[in-house]
C-alpha cells in the first residue's frame, strides 16, 4: 500500500508536501514539470552562446551543465541537507537576470582581445565568487525584510523582462550572427518566428490547462520542422559525439575581472528578491505558512540553496541557477505538492545532462523558431512583475518608485553611456532599475493617509 495520503482542502492539493506519491504518479507529475520548465532551463545558454558567437562545442556542454546543474541543485532544495534547501517543491533552473549581463560584458571581453576560453572562465569565475553573496545574503534575510518588498521585487523582476526582450527580437528577426550576413529581418526569418508565436498563442487559448502548459514547447517543436523543410537546420554538430559528457570543474579555467564582479554580484544580491517572491509562492500554493519560525527557516534555507548551487553550476560550467517561478503553475494545476517529485525531476535532468547529444541538438534549433517563443516568455516575465507590484496595491509613493526606477533602467538600455562616468554597474538595466527601487524604497516617506490606486483583486488577468 502506498505511504501516500490523498487530501481534501482549500488548496485542492492530492499530495502534499510530505506525501509520497506511487512510482507512475510522481514519474507523470515529474514529466508534467519538466514539459513547464525545460525551454526556459536550456534558453539562457543558447541566448549567450548565439549572442557571443560561442562554438557549438562550448554552447553544448553549457546547456548540458545547466541540466546537470539545475538536477543537482534540484534534489539539494527538495532534501533540505543541514538547513540548505528549502524542503518544498522548489525547481532550480537557469537565472534569466545574467542572461544580458553575461552578453554585455562578453562582448566588451571580445572587443578586449579575449578568446573564447577567456571570455568564459573570466564570465564563470565572477559568477563563482558572487555566488557566494548570496549565500550570505541567506543570513541577514530578517533584517531586509524592510527592503524586500512587492514593489521592489516587482521591479527587478520587471526588468529582467524588459532587458530580455531585445535579445529576443533579436532571434526573432534571425539573431546575432544573421547581423553580419545581412539577413537579419528577412522574410523567411520573421515568417519562421511568426508561425511559432501564433502556435503558442493558439495553444494557450485552450481551455485544457496541460495543452497551455506545453504550448511553447509545441510550438517549438512545429517551428524546428518546419525550419528543417527550409533548410535552416544544421546538424554538422551532431557528428563524432562522446557517448558521455563528463562535467570537469573550471572545464575553461578559472578568471577573475573586478569591474565585471561589481555587476554579477549586483545582479546576484537583486536576485534574493525574485527568489524569496518564488519561495513565497511555492510555499503558499503547497499548503504550507508564509510567516513564523518554520517559514523563516525554509526562506534561509531555500536562498542559501540558491547560492550554493550557483557556485556548483558555475563550477561546472552552467550560468547561475536560482529557484523557478514557473511550477508553482504546475503544482496548482495538478495539486501535487510532494517535495519527492523533486527527485524524480533531479533524477531525470542529470540524466538528461549526462548525454552530449541532448545539448548538441538543442544547438541546432535555428534563431528564429527560440526567438518567436522568446518574445512571448519575456514579455510574460515582465508582466509577473507588474504582477508581483500589485500584490499589495500600488500607492502614490509606489508609483513614484516604480515609475522612476523603470524610467532610468530602460533610459540605461537605451543610452547605455549616458552614466559612463560612474562605475559599470550602472549602465546595465536591471542594475539601475533594482538599485534606484532599493534606494527610493527606503528614503521616501510613508504615508498611511495615501489610499491605493490599484488593487490586484480588481485586475481581471
Amino acid at each position: 500500500m502506498s505511504r501516500a495520503q490523498l487530501h481534501e482542502d482549500p488548496t485542492n492539493l492530492v499530495y502534499e508536501l510530505e506525501d509520497k506519491p506511487p512510482f507512475f504518479s510522481a514519474l507523470l507529475s515529474a514529466m508534467t514539470h519538466l514539459l513547464a520548465i525545460f525551454v526556459p532551463m536550456i534558453t539562457p545558454a543558447l541566448i549567450v552562446g548565439g549572442a557571443l558567437q560561442l562554438p557549438v562545442e562550448m554552447t553544448a556542454y553549457l546547456v548540458s551543465m545547466a541540466m546537470i546543474a539545475s538536477g543537482v541543485g534540484t534534489f539539494i532544495q527538495v532534501n533540505r541537507f543541514g538547513g540548505i534547501g528549502s524542503g518544498l517543491l522548489s525547481i532550480q533552473s537557469v537565472n534569466f537576470s545574467f542572461v544580458t549581463v553575461m552578453i554585455g560584458l562578453g562582448m566588451g571581453m571580445k572587443e578586449d582581445g579575449f578568446s573564447e576560453d577567456a571570455m568564459i572562465s573570466a564570465l564563470l569565475g565572477v559568477s563563482f565568487v558572487g555566488a557566494f553573496l548570496i549565500m550570505g545574503a541567506a543570513w541577514v534575510l530578517p533584517y531586509l525584510k524592510r527592503v524586500i518588498t512587492p514593489t521592489v521585487s516587482g521591479v527587478v523582476v520587471m526588468m529582467i523582462g524588459l532587458s530580455l526582450i531585445h535579445v529576443g527580437i533579436v532571434d526573432f528577426g534571425g539573431g546575432f550572427a544573421s547581423k553580419t550576413d545581412g539577413t537579419f529581418g528577412s522574410w523567411e526569418n520573421l515568417g519562421l518566428a511568426t508561425l511559432v508565436l501564433v502556435i503558442i498563442l493558439v495553444f494557450n487559448c485552450f481551455k485544457n490547462p496541460m495543452l497551455r502548459m506545453g504550448g511553447i514547447a509545441i510550438g517549438l517543436v512545429v517551428g524546428y520542422f518546419v525550419a528543417l523543410f527550409m533548410g535552416k537546420v544544421d546538424f554538422s554538430a551532431l557528428s563524432n559525439l562522446p557517448v558521455i559528457t563528463v562535467p570537469v570543474l573550471f572545464k575553461y579555467g578559472f578568471d577573475f575581472q573586478w569591474h565585471a564582479f561589481l555587476i554579477a554580484g549586483t545582479i546576484y544580491l537583486l536576485s534574493v528578491f525574485e527568489a524569496v517572491g518564488d519561495l513565497t509562492a511555492t510555499a503558499l500554493v503547497s499548503n504550507q505558512p508564509i510567516k513564523g519560525e518554520t517559514f523563516d527557516k525554509r526562506l534561509r534555507g531555500g536562498v542559501m540553496a540558491d547560492g550554493l548551487v550557483s557556485v556548483i553550476a558555475t563550477a561546472l560550467g552552467s550560468l547561475p541557477l536560482t529557484t523557478f517561478a514557473q511550477n508553482n503553475g504546475v503544482i496548482q494545476m495538478t495539486g501535487v505538492a510532494s517535495r519527492h517529485v523533486g527527485k524524480y525531476i533531479a533524477v531525470i535532468l542529470i540524466i538528461l545532462g549526462l548525454f552530449p547529444m541532448v545539448g548538441r541538438f538543442f544547438t541546432t534549433i535555428p534563431s528564429p523558431v527560440l526567438g518567436g517563443a522568446m518574445v512571448l516568455m519575456f514579455g510574460l516575465i515582465t508582466i509577473a512583475g507588474i504582477r508581483i507590484i500589485l500584490t499589495n496595491g500600488i500607492r502614490r509613493r509606489e508609483a513614484i518608485i516604480c515609475a522612476t526606477s523603470v524610467g532610468l533602467g530602460l533610459g540605461v538600455a537605451f543610452e547605455p553611456e549616458i552614466f559612463k562616468q560612474l562605475p559599470l554597474l550602472f549602465q546595465n538595466p536591471i542594475c539601475m532599475g533594482g538599485i534606484t527601487a532599493v534606494v527610493l524604497n527606503l528614503i521616501l516617506p510613508q504615508d498611511e493617509q495615501d489610499k491605493p490606486i490599484y488593487i490586484e483583486d480588481k485586475l481581471d488577468m
